[in-house]
This record gives structure tokens, C-alpha cells and sequence, in this order.
């Protein structure tokens, strides 16, 4: 019960179905109960005379008792494995609810394919448990409770010598019942380790080509698919072995009964009927027993799985409402940062040191520098992607931990280094933020992103579909399209993580040209590692090491002769080269 303790909130929506359905199961027990005894008395009805008139009704109410069995049995199944799938249902939007809400740490140390086999197959063996599992037990319980009583008004020493296997089932039910727990659960890791390598070959499908890989990754997928068949031989021989070995144990049982109730039938102790009612409620009672296997199967696979799901769920949002929450009607934009030091991990390098400044709303201000100086570090801070320490970041004088998450970031677009389109049309990845805005609103998005001209190409205009994480789109229209999302967003606050690097020169330009309609009014954070598009700022941030090394316009930066002076030139040249 411990084990599937976490699933029992699930089951208080559908309460009345839940006993509903082993009401019916408790019905179908009940009935199938009174076929041995109506058999019996059949039996024992023949010993004397009787009219065929009796025996019709004998058989007829056969004919009654199946057909009411059989009714409460749809019934009964009807409702429980419905409940089973609402509950999955349930399950799973709450597993991806909870997904949505973590942080990206989470993501940096899981595995796609793994998190995707737990929210399908894992949760295929959790559903198991809350239908065919408690289906199949209570008929377990009721079906030999009233055996056992219907055996005991037979002959009471009889039923003592049937159930005395009973100890000996419940031990080799507990052996193998544990086996069978960590023999599916390491079933299930080798799923997750097969369903990742799948994810990663689809995803990185254009590099494995590249190098020439294929038949390297087909052997890795191999070994990896045939261990995954090794341990699921593993699992299979100890489930199969697992009926067989009770029915034994219940045939020993048996050949007892026969052999010692036959004795009773010849020294005259029960009838003919009797001897048979016996044997068939005997018959009934074997079924519940054999069954036990099956459900401690289900339970031990299951609540190895849920296990593997209850991980995720434990598993903390980082970033969350902070309280005392601070409810403000309208965001504006102005930016402070005071003296703060930051780190990914508590005893690691800091990714950024001493960053202290601020930023007027309405102002642009890029932030350049060299290859992991900390820029975009410093851009995920602002919408808590990754979350800042406690006061040293504000927006509008409020620290940014004590803003709601949701009003905080609905002010906020970022355009990210890698670009994520999903696989829907064209107009959809743009109007992510925005579905209800008008198509004129989604094209002029676009027109400020530089992606009309390439609307012509594509076959369905905006209506086109894009392929998974854009594939079916290059690098520049991939940013340009991630671009529009954010600029039809029409935010406070907006953060371009150098988003414009996939695009050439000329069309960075003509992109910059638009945007600088679309800067006034609301804060720009421009991350960029060309000098051209620095220079539209006010003011200019020169990153260094996770410290800010140099700040000032671009003229004050190229007289200072410093960091910024040298990423000029040096673009400069390589300009002046490209040219010649």
C-alpha cells in the first residue's frame, strides 16, 4: 500500500466509479457462487426421482446465472478500465504540467528519451495497477472469501486440508514478487537508454551523415536494443516461470482434496453433489490464486514505475514565485543590477562577478564580447531563466524574484542564440506568444524581422509548415522567424541573444534598420558579437572573463583602445579582406 500511496489522490475524482465498479465485481463473484450449488443440487436431485420439468429449471436457471454474470462482467470492466484511463490521463497532463515547470538545470542532466519513456511506457504499467489490478483482486477476495465459506458448510475439515498451500503461495509470490519488481525496473532504464539513442539520431541526423557515422550508431543502437531484449528474456523467464510454479503448488492441493474427499463420499460423510460443489468451488478458488500471480505481477511492475515517474514529480520547480510577491499594474523596463556575482554551481566558477549597472527604461544597451565572457548569462537573469541572488537584480526598483513569474515574463521577449521553432506553420512559430493576434499583425512582424522576401519562396506563405525544430528552414530564417515572434509580442522589455549571427552582413543591416522603429519605447539588451549592430545602442557593456571590463558609446570605447577597440579592428579588417 506504501508504494502506490502517491497514486491514491487520482482515485478521488472517480470514487463513485471506483466502487461502482467493485460492486460489480463483488455481483459477478456473488453469482458465479451459485452455479456450484445449483449443480450440485442437480446432482444430488438425480439420486432420486426427478421430473424433466425439474431439470429445465435446473438448467435454466444455468442459463440465467451465465447471462447475469456475464452482464455484471462488462459492468464491471466497462467501469474500472475506464477509470484506469482517466486516470492515466490524469497522470500525464500532471507529469507534463510539472515538466513545463521546471527549471533548465533539470533538462541539462536528463535525458529526452528517458523523460518520454516514462511518460509512456511507465505510465502504460502505472494504468495497470488502477483497472485490470484491482479488477482482478477484488475478484481475488471476493470469489475466495465466498468459496472458501460455501466449502467450509460442506465439510470444514476438507477446506482446512485445501487451503494449507497457502503459506507456501504467499512465499513464493513474495520471492518472486520481488524479483520481478527489480528485473522490470532495469527493464524499463534500458527502455529510456534505447528511446534516447532514437531521440538523438533523429535530432542529429544532418552531423551522423556528416560523419559518416551510420553504421557506427546502427551497432551502438544494437547493443543497446539487444540488451534491452537480454533483460526483458530475464524478466520473461521468472514471469513465466511464476504461474506454472503456483499452479503446481495448487495441483499438490488438489490431488489432497480428491484424494481424502473421496474417502469422505465413500464412508457416506457428504453426497455426490456435495463432492462436486466442493471441487467446483474449489475450481473457483484455484482461479483467485492463480490470479494472485498475475496481480502481484502488475503491482510490482507497476509501482516500479510509478517509482520512475514519482522522481520527476519530486523533482523542485527552482524557479518559482518568490514570496513577498509584488503585484504591479504595468512593467516599464528600467534594469538595475547591484554588484551581482553568479554561479552555476554553488562551488563553481562564477560565471559573472561584479556586475553593477543600470539601465533606464526606453534605453538600448548591447553587450559584446569574447566567447563565454558571460553574455548570455547575464541576459537569462533578467526573465529568470536562470535565477539571480536575492537583491541584486530589479526591474522598476522591485527585485525581480519577488515580481510574479507570469507578469514578469509576459514583459519580456528573448530571442535566444539557438533558435527553437516547432512543427506547425510558419504563422503559428511567429505568433507563439500571441495567438490571438491578426494575420495584418503577423505580417508586419515579419516585415520588421526581414522575412517577407522570403515568404515568396515558400510554398504556403505563412501557411507553411516547418519542419521539426526547423529543419526545413535555414539558420537566417530560423532567427528571423524567432525574431518575429518576439517583436509581435510587443514586450517592455526586449533581449536579442545574439540573434541576428546566422545572417549576412547586408541583412543584418536592413533587419537593424527596422528595428530601430520598433526600439523606442521599451528597453532593448542586444548581445551581438558584431560591432555594427553594437553601435545602435546608447550605451555599450564589454563583458570580460564574467566582469564588466569596459563601458562607455561606441566612440568612447574605440578612443579608450581597449577591448572593444580591438573586436573593431579586427572586424574591420576581416571586412576590408572579404572585400578585396
Amino acid at each position: 500500500m506504501r508504494k502506490i500511496r502517491p497514486l491514491l489522490p487520482y482515485f478521488r475524482p472517480y470514487r463513485a466509479w471506483l466502487i461502482g465498479g467493485i460492486l460489480c465485481v463483488a455481483a459477478t463473484a456473488a453469482i458465479g457462487l451459485a452455479a456450484p450449488l445449483v449443480i450440485g443440487s442437480a446432482i444430488d436431485s438425480l439420486q432420486e426421482t426427478v421430473s424433466r420439468r425439474t431439470l429445465l429449471l435446473y438448467g435454466l436457471a444455468l442459463v440465467v446465472i451465465a447471462f447475469v454474470r456475464g452482464l455484471f462482467q462488462f459492468a464491471q470492466r466497462r467501469i474500472l478500465v475506464a477509470m484506469s484511463r482517466h486516470i492515466e490521463l490524469d497522470v500525464r497532463n500532471d507529469l507534463f504540467e510539472h515538466l513545463e515547470r521546471l527549471h533548465l538545470g533539470f533538462y541539462q542532466k536528463s535525458y529526452t528519451g528517458d523523460l518520454m519513456a516514462r511518460a509512456t511506457n511507465d505510465l502504460q504499467a502505472v494504468r495497470m495497477i488502477c483497472g485490470p489490478a484491482i479488477m482482478y483482486g477484488a475478484n481475488t477476495v471476493f470469489s475466495g472469501i465466498g468459496s472458501l465459506i460455501f466449502m467450509a458448510g460442506i465439510h470444514g475439515g476438507l477446506t482446512l486440508l485445501s487451503i494449507c498451500i497457502l503459506p507456501l503461495i504467499a512465499i513464493v509470490t513474495r520471492v518472486f514478487g520481488a524479483r520481478i519488481h527489480v528485473l522490470f525496473d532495469q527493464v524499463q532504464e534500458q527502455f529510456s537508454d534505447v528511446t534516447t539513442k532514437v531521440q538523438e539520431n533523429l535530432a542529429g541526423a544532418r552531423v551522423v551523415r556528416a560523419y559518416v557515422q551510420e553504421e557506427a550508431e546502427q551497432r551502438a543502437f544494437e547493443t543497446l536494443n539487444q540488451e534491452y531484449v537480454d533483460r526483458n528474456r530475464k524478466l520473461i523467464r521468472w514471469t513465466a516461470a511464476f504461474h506454472p510454479f503456483l499452479a503446481g503448488i495448487i495441483g499438490l492441493g488438489l490431488v489432497a482434496v480428491l484424494w481424502y474427499g473421496g474417502l469422505l463420499l465413500l464412508g457416506g460423510e457428504i453426497t455426490v453433489g456435495q463432492f462436486v460443489s466442493f471441487n467446483m468451488f474449489l475450481a473457483l478458488l484455484s482461479w483467485p490464486m492463480i490470479a494472485i500471480g498475475w496481480v502481484i505481477n502488475l503491482m510490482e511492475r507497476g509501482t516500479a514505475s510509478l517509482a520512475r515517474i514519482r522522481r520527476v514529480f519530486e523533482e523542485e520547480p527552482a524557479i518559482r514565485d518568490e514570496e513577498p510577491l509584488v503585484h504591479v499594474e504595468r512593467i516599464g523596463g528600467a534594469i538595475r543590477f547591484r554588484g551581482l556575482d553568479f554561479a552555476y554551481e554553488d562551488d563553481g566558477p562564477k560565471a559573472l562577478a561584479g556586475i553593477d549597472f543600470e539601465i533606464e527604461e526606453g534605453q538600448t544597451v548591447a553587450i559584446v564580447g569574447r566567447t563565454g565572457s558571460g553574455k548570455s548569462t547575464l541576459l537569462s537573469l533578467i526573465p529568470r531563466l536562470i535565477d539571480p541572488p536575492e537583491g541584486r537584480l530589479e526591474i522598476d526598483g522591485v527585485d525581480v524574484r519577488h515580481l510574479p513569474l507570469a507578469t514578469l515574463r509576459r514583459a519580456i521577449a528573448m530571442v535566444p542564440q539557438e533558435t527553437l521553432l516547432f512543427s506547425a506553420p510558419i504563422r503559428d512559430n511567429v505568433a507563439y506568444g500571441r495567438p490571438e493576434a491578426t494575420e495584418a499583425e503577423v505580417i508586419e512582424a515579419v516585415e520588421v524581422a526581414g522575412l517577407v522576401s522570403d515568404l515568396a519562396d515558400f510554398p504556403g506563405g505563412l501557411a507553411t509548415m516547418v519542419g521539426e525544430r526547423g529543419v526545413t528552414l535555414s539558420g537566417g530564417q530560423k532567427q528571423r522567424v524567432a525574431l518575429a515572434r518576439a517583436v509581435l509580442r510587443d514586450p517592455r522589455i526586449l533581449l536579442l541573444d545574439d540573434s541576428l549571427s546566422a545572417v549576412d552582413t547586408h541583412t543584418e543591416e536592413r533587419i537593424l534598420g527596422n528595428l530601430r522603429e520598433v526600439f523606442p519605447g521599451r528597453t532593448v539588451l542586444l548581445v551581438s558579437h558584431r560591432i555594427s549592430a553594437a553601435q545602435l545602442a546608447d550605451r555599450i557593456l564589454v563583458l570580460d572573463d564574467g566582469r564588466i571590463a569596459e563601458r562607455g558609446t561606441h566612440e568612447e570605447l574605440v578612443a579608450l583602445g581597449g577591448i572593444y577597440a580591438d573586436l573593431y579592428q579586427r572586424q574591420r579588417l576581416e571586412e576590408q579582406l572579404a572585400a578585396v
